[in-house]
């Protein structure tokens, strides 16, 4: 059963690699959209499989995310955006898997964090092949996927997150500090020669509200934030030069019209739209406007489902968080702030909360964190009707 749940998982996670023509290995287009995409109605045929009575645990964050399908749905009703029933067709499928997977969120043995931490760190091994011709690697200068072409910031988000989840883990002892260092080293370094300024900020930002969730009961924490601080500190006082040039990328202006996305963003603002398409946007799409990315998760809702969605996205990052305010603090509640919060400040020039995503994925896996496990929920209800409590055997529930 667990198998088959990891490897529903894996197969999730295959569906979020956005598949694009031109690495090193020549997959043909139709191919790479096949085999990203199929592996989204593979994993919800291995999901029944496990869940076949077809239990759905009650769930206010999916409950949050369903709505986004009707708003796709009031959105393909109108006849000149009824090109997006496939990606609401795909959004649907993507959103009813997470709900078979509920009956196993909130487990002590943290099954789906170790699924994605191994799925992501197969991604970064690919990323590491790809160095045996760094010529290609480093077209841009700056690190990419060559193996399964990835631009350099999904690889950066990738190994942000493979980093922050490691760290975390070791922060609460439920990681070991060699394979820790490990991770930090390969997926630091990643990081660093993607150049990507928001996977870092964010990563520093998840790493930082999860550290401060458990600064009081882990001495372990105070002594990692003392010596961070004590390295930053040496690091800008002697190394500005070379922090500001990294952060510059060479972009010179353009940094402070975040590598021209401003540009867009204003387009998109400014584009003549209807009432019901500034309330429900134009439908499902690339993420794109007039051929360039939008590059921000609120601009790219607005765009396709419009203030429904937008409104949608604030409610899912603000329930996320309240729901850890009241969660006993714990490693589950740490890894679920890393990941919100890493979320919540890509989400200003990375997209993917209304979409079949990484991110949607990541928060789902946030949501999974902070719901209460199947045994804490029996002993609940035995003794509030004072029957005997249940001693259930974690891995087997």
């Amino acid at each position: 059963m667990q198998r088959r749940v990891a490897l529903t998982w894996y197969l999730l996670v295959v569906n979020c690699l956005t598949y694009f023509p031109g690495g090193l290995v020549h997959v043909p287009s139709a191919a790479g959209k096949a085999i990203t995409q199929g592996a989204l109605f593979v994993a919800l045929f291995v999901v029944l499989t496990v869940n076949r009575r077809i239990i759905l645990r009650p769930n206010v964050f999916l409950s949050l995310v369903t709505l986004l399908i009707l708003g796709a749905l009031i959105t393909i009703l109108q006849p000149e955006h009824i090109g997006t029933v496939y990606r609401t067709f795909r959004l649907a499928t993507f959103i009813a898997v997470l709900w078979l997977l509920t009956p196993w969120w909130g487990r002590s043995d943290l099954l789906l964090v170790r699924c994605h931490m191994r799925a992501l760190s197969v991604v970064l091994g690919t990323v590491l092949l790809g160095l045996v011709a760094p010529g290609h690697a480093f077209q841009q200068g700056r690190l990419a996927d060559i193996i399964w072409a990835s631009p350099p910031p999904q690889v950066a988000h990738y190994a942000a997150i493979t980093f922050g989840l490691a760290v975390v883990l070791w922060l609460s002892g439920q990681l070991r500090g060699r394979i820790t260092l490990f991770v930090a080293i390969v997926a630091g370094g990643i990081l660093i020669l993607t150049h990507t300024r928001t996977a870092l900020a964010a990563l520093i930002a998840g790493l930082l509200v999860a550290g401060m969730s458990m600064i009081v009961a882990k001495k372990r924490v105070r002594k990692l934030f003392a010596a961070v601080g004590v390295i930053v500190t040496i690091a800008i006082l002697t190394l500005s030069g070379a922090i500001s040039g990294w952060l510059a990328r060479g972009q010179g202006g353009q940094l402070t019209e975040l590598s021209g996305r401003t540009v867009v963003w204003s387009q998109v603002l400014n584009a003549p739209r209807d009432k019901f398409e500034m309330i429900f946007g134009f439908g499902l799409s690339n993420d794109t406007f007039n051929g360039l990315s939008i590059d921000s998760n609120w601009l790219a809702s607005y765009q396709t489902q419009g203030l429904y969605a937008v409104a949608l996205c604030a409610m899912m990052l603000l329930f996320l968080l309240m729901t850890a305010y009241f969660t006993p603090r714990g490693v589950r509640r740490a890894l679920a702030l890393f990941l919100v919060i890493y979320c919540m400040v890509a989400s200003f020039t990375e997209v993917g909360f209304t979409d079949a995503s990484m991110y949607l994925l990541e928060l789902a896996l946030a949501g999974s964190l902070l719901m209460p496990s199947v045994v804490d929920t029996r002993r609940a209800r035995d003794s509030r009707y004072g029957l005997p409590v249940q001693l259930l055997d974690s891995p087997s529930t």
